[in-house]
């Protein structure tokens, strides 16, 4: 069966869109790369030369700049050819930033990065562009060679009596001359032509896939941006995580406890009068009074207790595996836990991987219909690694009310990863990896 879904990928290939999408892009990116690449090489070469000049430093100097906002913009242009034919929607870099003062302009533009890897990009793309077209040339190749019995045949190509070679036969290999002198020699043009078309794909593929892994590597945001834009967004998160909670925090106060404080005050107040007001208290309505501001102060100690486990559980005290442990005991579906942990996280960690698991846990039991779970705790490779499973009925995807998506917020705060895998039918296996420090 594998065989045959093998065979029949290879056949269909050449009739799909994405191969005819990397064809187009390849035969867009010839023209363009090779253009481009020597106007750049060119201008490089004399803007290096003369910077190394005396007399004409300032000309090569400027010729550099001209030269690195022309692989700028030819960056652009290859990156939004890639994203309208194959889909590549590679981040935009960082704009450019001058510098102040005509020297600093002249120094800004002369260290911009991210210009100096669209020109490595615009370079490399030179001898890409040759051999994209070199693989556009197996598809032309192979339509032509289909096309030669009805050449033969129909429009009379057949070679003149006094040509010895015959009908020329197109290949994108250097076999040496292949020629048909005879209308059934055409069919080996036509062979030739569908065992060509049945590679083009795959050669405009390999293409393409060096392509990609360019204009990812040389075009996007860099390294260094990346980092600073995820870190940006992940202090945002903490940052609205932390107003959340504490929101959270007002409002259960208030909502709450305080409400409850309120009434035991009341009570109290309702005591003190009918003690104070010179007759002899009605001991029933005193005793009623009594019980009901007790009642109102253990339920708002309950309430602040609550309120202080969600923002730092006291099974945490003593470790993250004992904290788990309760979090398992208290669970309604059963639960095997195995935690190996020899070195303590810092608290942050512990608290997020708690909490990752109290959610999970949570998922479990609501959601998946499950009649077993179990929580693997780990240290390998420098990382924390909380892994919950469970035999449920699977479909787990974040952004699908499971609470999945604000796990993976919560733990990109520290550099943490998440994996869900939750195939229809289960079983469903969540692994989170965090620092051991924040």
């Amino acid at each position: 069966m594998h065989l045959h879904e093998t065979v029949r990928t290879a056949l269909r290939a050449p009739f799909t869109r994405r191969a005819w999408a990397e064809a187009a892009y390849c035969l867009a990116g010839f023209p363009l790369g090779v253009t481009g690449g020597v106007v750049l090489a060119v201008l490089l070469a004399l803007g290096a030369g003369l910077t190394a000049s005396l007399v004409l430093a300032v000309v090569g100097v400027l010729l550099l700049i001209v030269s690195l906002r022309l692989a700028r913009g030819l960056g652009g242009v290859h990156r939004r050819l890639a994203a309208a034919l194959l889909g590549e929607r590679t981040p935009a870099p960082p704009p450019f930033r001058p510098g102040d003062g005509f020297v600093g302009r002249l120094d800004a533009r002369l260290r911009d990065g991210t210009g100096w890897r669209a020109a490595a990009y615009v370079l490399t793309k030179l001898p890409v562009g040759v051999v994209g077209g070199y693989a556009v040339l197996w598809w032309v190749s192979g339509l032509v060679n289909l096309t030669a019995p009805p050449r033969w045949a129909v429009l009379g190509q057949q070679p003149a009596a006094d040509d010895p070679e015959g009908m020329p036969i197109v290949t994108p290999v250097p076999f040496g001359g292949l020629h048909a002198d005879t209308f059934a020699g055409t069919f080996l043009a036509l062979a030739l032509g569908v065992g060509t078309l049945l590679s083009a794909p795959w050669v405009t593929r390999i293409v393409v896939a060096g392509d990609r892994w360019l204009i990812r590597a040389l075009l996007g945001p860099g390294r260094l941006a990346d980092r600073v834009r995820d870190l940006e967004e992940t202090r945002a998160l903490a940052v609205d995580d932390s107003v959340a909670l504490l929101r959270r925090v007002e409002r259960d106060l208030h909502d709450g406890a305080q409400v409850r404080l309120v009434a035991v005050a009341m009570g109290l107040d309702m005591i003190r009068a009918r003690l104070d007001d010179g007759h002899p208290p009605d001991v029933a309505r005193v005793r009623q009074l009594v019980d009901g501001a007790h009642r109102n102060a253990t339920e708002a100690l309950t309430e602040l207790r609550d309120l202080a486990r969600g923002i730092h559980p006291p099974a945490l005290d003593d470790g993250l595996p004992d904290a788990l442990a309760t979090l398992a005991a208290r669970s309604t579906v059963p639960v095997d836990l195995s935690a190996d942990v020899p070195v303590r996280p810092t608290p942050a960690i512990e608290t997020i991987a708690y909490f990752c698991a109290a959610e999970l846990l949570t998922n479990v039991i609501k959601h998946s219909g499950a009649t077993r779970a179990s929580i693997d705790v780990t240290r390998r490779d420098g990382l924390l690694r909380l892994q919950v499973t469970d035999d449920g009925r699977g479909g787990a995807v974040p952004g699908a009310g499971s609470g999945l998506t604000g796990l993976a917020q919560r733990v990109r705060t520290v550099d943490g990863r998440i994996d869900v895998r939750s195939p229809d039918g289960g079983p469903t296996k969540v692994t989170v990896e965090l620092p051991l420090r924040a």
